[in-house]
């Protein structure tokens, strides 16, 4: 399936898209999950230890708690296993905890699984951007590296050769990419490996919701922002037009929370619970709902400039909600007016929105 990512001047966008086609393993794809979190954190490089590391504690809970087949005889799933067996840590054991526990860990059979993991991924990955042959893959590291890194427009290239120890260094506009587009990466990472993994366990149902521990979303400081904009102002709620009350509100994720996996607010607007339930994880249909979204964000916009309690109850959820300086400086800079602030919300939301169908969301609208 086919996503859609903003174009970049400079970025060859076209081959990033094709970065996981023809995947019989899965490593590819917590090779570079984590290397998106390590941009999203602002590192610029990291060690082929650290990634390994921390590809095995991203794929802990799946493999401990619900045993997913990764692929077969697949060596991440085996170091998992392995260090279940010697570490007796439970499946939701915090991940720091384990990536302490990883890292420190001298059992020679976990070290021999994460020199395998080394072997292929960390130059593959790259590979719709190489124009190589066959045979030009067929040499050693050190000649390996020194042809992926004489190529232009990569994602990271490599310092030298040292085991577990060697460096990949980000390249800084691909990271301001990943940086400025990180729901529409991280949701088509997502995608991808949930296909993949769905269908290495065909029996397994919901594999979507067996990736990792189960957190409870806390959207409560986000319904009082809500309130408090309600004792000024009504707030009439978007699919069935009706104002809400303080007893019957209820917070939904405008692109369901199942893609985007964060609680950006942005994608957040007040609702009743009846029709949040009804809602689902479907996407509500664009046309029927986006200006009607964008006029109620306009609307708090607007009282979060006029009155300095709102504004000051803004700047406390922002801290949690708004993870982006590029969305802050764009959506809620002061001054803009409805035309304005309805396309610069549609510049964010539409991309992810779009994703979100592309990975095959369904649309969805509301009836009385």
């Amino acid at each position: 399936m086919d996503f859609i990512f903003p174009g970049s001047e400079g970025l060859r966008i076209e081959y990033f898209g094709h970065l996981f086609d023809n995947t019989s393993e899965c490593y590819k794809m917590f090779w570079f999950q984590v290397i998106v979190e390590k941009i999203l954190a602002g590192r610029t490089s990291a060690t082929f230890g650290e990634i390994i590391d921390e590809m095995i504690a991203d794929a802990w809970y799946m493999v401990a708690e619900y045993h997913l087949n990764l692929g077969p005889r697949d060596n991440l799933e085996f170091a998992v296993n392995r260090l279940v067996e010697i570490s007796g840590f439970k499946a939701s054991e915090d991940k720091a905890v384990l990536l302490g526990y990883i890292r420190d860990c001298r059992d020679p059979e976990v070290l021999r699984y994460k020199k395998i993991l080394t072997d292929n991924v960390p130059y593959r990955l790259q590979a719709p951007f190489l124009d190589l042959k066959t045979n030009d893959w067929n040499v050693g590291k050190r000649q390996l590296i020194d042809r992926i890194n004489a190529y232009g427009g990569l994602i990271y290239k490599f310092g030298l050769l040292d085991g577990l120890n060697t460096g990949i260094y980000f390249d800084e506009e691909w990271s301001r990419y990943i940086l400025r587009n990180q729901v529409i990466v991280k949701g088509w990472l997502k995608y991808n490996l949930v296909e993949y993994l769905q269908r290495r366990n065909p029996n397994v149902p919901g594999v979507i919701d067996k990736l990792c521990p189960p957190k409870e979303r806390d959207l409560a400081d986000i319904q009082k922002y809500w309130k408090l904009i309600m004792t000024v102002s009504p707030v009439v709620e978007i699919y069935g037009g009706g104002e809400l009350t303080e007893e019957d509100i209820s917070i939904d994720h405008f692109v369901p929370w199942s893609y985007v996996a964060n609680d950006e607010i942005w994608n957040l607007h007040p609702t009743t619970k009846s029709i949040n339930s009804a809602k689902s994880n479907f996407l509500p249909r664009w046309d029927a709902y986006f200006g009607k979204l964008s006029g109620l964000e306009y609307m708090s916009y607007q009282l979060m400039w006029e009155h300095d309690r709102i504004r000051k109850e803004f700047e406390k959820v922002k801290k949690k909600h708004l993870n982006s300086p590029v969305v802050e400086g764009r959506l809620y800079a002061p001054g803009l007016d409805r035309e304005e602030f309805g396309g610069r919300l549609s510049e964010i939301v539409l991309p992810v929105y779009q994703s979100a169908r592309s990975a095959g969301f369904r649309e969805w609208e509301y009836s009385f």
